[in-house]
């Protein structure tokens, strides 16, 4: 059964340090002249009734272009953190968590991860060509919440520990591969401006 916009949250993830490219905010790297950040905002604008932005810097500039920006609530969580921050701020029964750097993503993944749930287990997350992507998830967020706070009490910061003690269900996507970016030559691959402030 299809998620209805007004139940849905999507989650942008957004909140690395950018070490692994020299400092580069990958949120605001521009790929055919288009933030990477409202890409996919936009992408998903149809299907969701909430957008959030996990983002430990720039909070003013999501905001001047419309985007809730939410920063962790405790630090050096990583991906958890940033999870955590969203869970919290989602106003809705599913939140559907992307890495601000996928390049490959629509409704379609929506649709994928919906299906994949509900044939078996509490949300779904990603399996492509490249393993498994536990980023490109569907959440049931009141019980993200539950299991979120003992996997953080006990530092317990595997995103894909936290999957399989909600049972989540596996969405095989063969053929294709979501991508990220984190090296100079995916930026190139990827068409990425060479000036992301631009």
């Amino acid at each position: 059964m299809p998620i209805a916009p007004a139940d849905l949250t999507l989650g942008l993830l957004a909140g690395g340090r950018a070490t692994r490219l020299g400092g580069r905010d990958k949120a605001w790297l521009r790929r055919d002249g288009e933030f990477q950040v409202l890409r996919l905002a936009q992408a998903f604008a149809p299907c969701a009734g909430q957008t959030l932005v996990s983002a430990n810097r720039d909070l003013q500039r999501y905001a001047e272009y419309g985007l809730r920006a939410v920063v962790d609530r405790s630090p050096d969580l990583g991906p958890l953190g940033g999870l955590d921050a969203l869970a919290a701020a989602a106003a809705t029964p599913w939140l559907l968590t992307l890495p601000v750097d996928a390049l490959v993503a629509g409704p379609w993944l929506l649709d994928a991860l919906a299906a994949a749930q509900a044939k078996a287990g509490q949300g779904a997350y990603a399996v492509d060509d490249d393993g498994v992507q536990p980023l490109f998830a569907l959440w049931p967020v009141a019980p993200l919440r539950a299991a979120l706070a003992p996997a953080l009490a006990q530092r317990q910061l595997a995103v894909r520990g936290l999957q399989a003690a909600l049972g989540m269900a596996t969405a095989r996507l063969p053929g294709l591969r979501l991508g990220n970016l984190n090296t100079p030559a995916d930026l190139a691959a990827a068409g990425i401006d060479t000036d992301p402030m631009a």
